[in-house]
């Protein structure tokens, strides 16, 4: 055979190759039950996960969207028993169930966020989230003109004590007097989507005083965030980037990179280096951060973005430690 035709012979197989590699390859995703467009911890992981994972790789990732509790585990052992690897499970809700699940499929990989599943073909990816809200909570401290600022949490769980004990830490870092508001929206999953709690939530702590409030309360926020705008108060989003919600009344948000986690799963797998066991990404990993854009920028002046900058770096260094709620059932601060 001529080399020419040698060469295009070997592009050809190296083709077919690859469009074998990538049918063989079926990654995929459960969000919670709120939904992938909740604009806020699923949206983040469709948006900066899925789509961008089928837009960089040419590769669809096959998504569940349960209507409820008890299509979760439903879901997974559907997709697990059709092959789909990994699966990434969005929220601590599954838990059990992909504890229940990967016991069964032991050569299917699972990743689940923001939970802990023992289990050596599950990767358990969980957030410094006390990191990342201790910064926002310093950057309310400084925008408040009232001293005083609000949290608003969804379902009255230890990692939405999290978010607000790393948040009332950083208020009173920058501001030891600053009074501190905090109402937990419910018991029950219910609470991360119920926007009209939230709004009556916000309005009585601005009631108060508080004109900068932090929800950490997924759907339940929007209401939080509308209360606040109404009210011509400062409000923080969360997990991802919601600044564009209420420009002008959005101060920053706390950003989790769960999309990028996802991702990362899928790339790991399909490149042969996926790891089973607990990965925690923190501040200096870019795991969680504060948003600064187009749609907040006028409301930072240089002065808090630099004050910004310095404790951002003196949380990575060690020299600011942010007590963590999940560590002792307890704000110590």
């Amino acid at each position: 055979m001529k080399p020419m035709l040698k060469a295009a012979a070997a592009a050809v197989l190296s083709f077919s190759a690859a469009i074998a590699a990538a049918e063989d390859f079926q990654p995929a995703v459960v969000y919670d039950t709120a939904g992938k467009f909740d604009k806020s911890f699923n949206e983040a992981v469709y948006r900066n996960g899925a789509e961008m994972f089928t837009m960089d790789k040419g590769i669809a990732v096959r998504e569940f969207e349960p209507q409820n509790e008890e299509q979760r585990e439903q879901g997974l052992r559907r997709l697990a028993d059709r092959g789909f690897s990994p699966i990434v499970a969005v929220g601590f809700n599954y838990s059990s169930s992909v504890e229940k699940v990967a016991s069964e499929f032991p050569d299917i990989q699972f990743a689940i966020i923001d939970s802990v599943v023992d289990l050596p073909n599950v990767q358990s990816i969980v957030f410094a989230e006390h990191q990342g809200s201790f910064l926002v909570g310093a950057l309310a401290a400084m925008a408040s003109e009232t001293d005083a600022v609000g949290f608003v949490g969804g379902m009255d769980i230890p990692l939405i004590r999290k978010f607000a004990c790393g948040y009332q830490q950083g208020a009173k870092y920058v501001n030891s007097d600053i009074e501190y508001f905090e109402n937990m929206t419910g018991s029950t999953p219910a609470a991360f989507n119920d926007p009209a709690r939230g709004s009556e939530l916000a309005k009585s702590q601005i009631s108060q005083g508080a004109d900068v409030i932090f929800a950490a309360a997924g759907g339940t926020g929007i209401g939080v965030y509308q209360a606040a705008a109404d009210e011509g108060v400062y409000a923080i989003g969360v997990d991802s980037n919601q600044n564009y919600l209420q420009p002008g009344t959005m101060l920053t948000s706390m950003v989790k990179r769960v999309g990028v986690a996802a991702y990362a799963s899928w790339e790991e797998a399909q490149a042969g280096e996926w790891e089973g066991g607990i990965k925690v990404l923190d501040l200096g990993a870019d795991g969680v951060d504060w948003a600064l854009d187009e749609f907040n920028e006028d409301l930072i002046t240089e002065e808090m973005q630099t004050r910004m900058d310095q404790i951002r770096a003196d949380i990575v260094n060690g020299t600011i430690t942010v007590h963590d709620y999940t560590a002792t059932s307890s704000c110590d601060i």
